[in-house]
């Protein structure tokens, strides 16, 4: 059975407060953080791993290390927004690596990309490429951000 973020109470809540910041934490310094002694946090902890809320553990990466510094957004209009071709889209943009984040939006485009690449030439052959030769795929306006203010993750 799935939580519903109703059941949630404030030690559930503060676990996933933590682990949003600090996901390698031990489950004893986890339990000081919230208040509760290990058992019950472990315990805790399971629970919402099993039930799905916690969905995974990553890795933030230092994009500027990794040469993939350029973010750009991208609009995107569809020639045609039928569910065949919604899914053909959708299928086929989880294949663009330099794709970081895909949105379906309502209002006068379809789709907001996130794209992260080393540089502008580098974010042209994308788009040029990969992101304009998507299915159905009649439209691009681009976004280039200058600086991230604020870029976190639930």
């Amino acid at each position: 059975m799935q939580t519903d973020s109703g059941d949630l109470d404030r030690f559930d809540r503060a676990i996933l407060t933590v682990l949003a910041v600090e996901g390698r934490i031990s489950v004893t310094d986890l339990a000081k953080r919230i208040g509760l002694s290990k058992s019950p946090t472990q315990t805790r902890l399971k629970r919402l791993e099993t039930d799905g809320v916690i969905a995974g553990y990553r890795a933030l990466i230092d994009p500027v290390r990794v040469k993939r510094e350029h973010v750009a957004f991208v609009e995107v209009k569809l020639t045609d927004t039928r569910e065949s071709a919604l899914a053909a889209f959708n299928a086929a943009v989880l294949a663009v690596p330099e794709v970081e984040q895909c949105h379906m939006i309502a209002g006068s485009f379809d789709y907001l990309l996130k794209v992260r690449t080393a540089d502008m030439v580098s974010y042209r052959a994308v788009l040029g490429e990969r992101i304009s030769s998507l299915p159905h795929v009649a439209q691009t306006s681009t976004y280039v951000a200058m600086q991230s203010v604020k870029d976190v993750a639930l």
